[in-house]
């Protein structure tokens, strides 16, 4: 497994490519990252969604397609996923783990190794740190399928050989973003939290030139 990033020309914009562009988390992306300079290419299934994001360049099409994918990935120096999938109480949820699947395949035959993900509080091992709410009432009754399928995503990131960062963020909120926010990998004494949609943006496009958290799994939160 590598242990630094190596394929991003740093005296150049970098070239990234956002999956759930028009999503409330992924706007702030989109945003944040044109307003950086960088060259944004966005995967959507309905480009009227994403008429109002000029200067990026949208390529039309399903996450969970390996066609698609690779027009949309083919010469990028990052991958950035804020897919997400509504709460499901009775379903199953697969759209997550089929998508990062073909994500994965793709990156690798693209030959592009950074991929920076957003699951969420409440995946892996940051399971019942959510506070009483989030873990008694939240959780059980309408996230349980989806983080089911969340922990299926983060086990095909970790299983790859690419240089992948997997964040966590505690509950979003709409609110400004703050000037500091908490990176944990210890939660032994975290219970709960929250945090701005805007702050994780910020934290997300600080990884595409970083490699601090290369192979790990940060929780944000305020």
């Amino acid at each position: 497994m590598t242990t630094s990033i190596i394929d991003i020309d740093f005296s150049a914009a970098p070239k990234i490519v956002v999956l759930g562009a028009t999503g409330p988390t992924g706007r702030h992306i989109v945003s944040q990252a044109l307003s950086r300079g960088y060259d944004v290419t966005l995967l959507v299934r309905s480009p009227e969604k994403a008429a109002d994001m000029r200067g990026a360049k949208i390529v039309v099409g399903d996450a969970r397609d390996e066609k698609v994918l690779r027009q949309a990935v083919k010469g990028r120096d990052a991958v950035i996923s804020a897919l997400g999938t509504p709460a499901s109480p009775f379903r199953e949820v697969t759209l997550l783990s089929t998508a990062t699947r073909a994500l994965v395949n793709t990156m690798k035959a693209e030959h592009v190794s950074r991929l920076i993900t957003i699951t969420g509080m409440g995946a892996g091992d940051s399971a019942g740190h959510g506070g009483f709410l989030f873990d008694k009432l939240i959780f059980p009754l309408l996230l349980r399928k989806v983080y089911a399928d969340k922990n299926r995503q983060e086990a095909i990131i970790k299983g790859s050989d690419l240089n992948w960062t997997i964040v966590r963020p505690s509950v979003l909120n709409n609110k400004p973003r703050r000037t500091t926010i908490q990176t944990l990998t210890s939660l032994n004494q975290f219970r709960g939290g929250s945090i701005s949609r805007e702050n994780v943006a910020t934290f997300v496009l600080d990884q595409v030139t970083t490699d601090l958290w290369l192979h790990k799994l940060p929780l944000i939160t305020w």
